[in-house]
Order: structure tokens, then C-alpha cells, then sequence
């Protein structure tokens, strides 16, 4: 499907002489490059982000009650501030 993106020309200087050293096409180079951002999979995915943002309330009151017991029970030094 032909697609029009306006690439900087500064950009796409670099861009052609990077097909250039290469022997490819500019065409082929953005697409290799595009292919190469969307299937590194080295990112965080959003779903997953949106996932840890969703807190579970019986683990908010798991941890409280977890840090309370432990701040309490310390002898040695004050406990920190949380």
C-alpha cells in the first residue's frame, strides 16, 4: 500500500547514503528499519505497563500490613520513613 511520510531532508540525506553503502534501496532501507523497531522486542510492551498500573486492592493491604509488621519489629535503628 503506497504511504506518504515526510522524512527531514537532513534525514534523508543520511538515509540515502546509508542505502547507498549498503546496495539497497532507500525503500528497502526504511522498511528494514521499521521491520527491525517493531520486532525488537528488547521494549517494555504497553499492554504489560497498562497491566503493572492496574494494583490488585488485596495487595495493597498484603504489602501495608507487610511493611507495618517489619517497621514494628526492628530493634536496631529507627525505622525509615516509607
Amino acid at each position: 500500500m503506497p504511504t506518504t511520510v515526510h522524512v527531514p531532508p537532513a534525514l534523508l540525506k543520511s538515509v540515502d547514503r546509508r542505502a547507498k553503502a549498503l546496495g539497497l534501496s532507500r525503500n528497502r532501507l526504511i522498511i528494514r528499519a521499521l521491520e527491525r523497531v517493531l520486532n525488537d522486542r528488547t521494549d517494555w510492551a504497553p499492554e504489560f505497563l497498562d497491566k503493572l498500573r492496574q494494583v490488585d486492592p488485596m495487595v495493597v493491604e498484603s504489602v501495608d500490613q507487610l511493611v507495618t509488621h517489619v517497621t514494628s519489629s526492628r530493634r536496631s535503628k529507627r525505622p525509615p520513613v516509607l
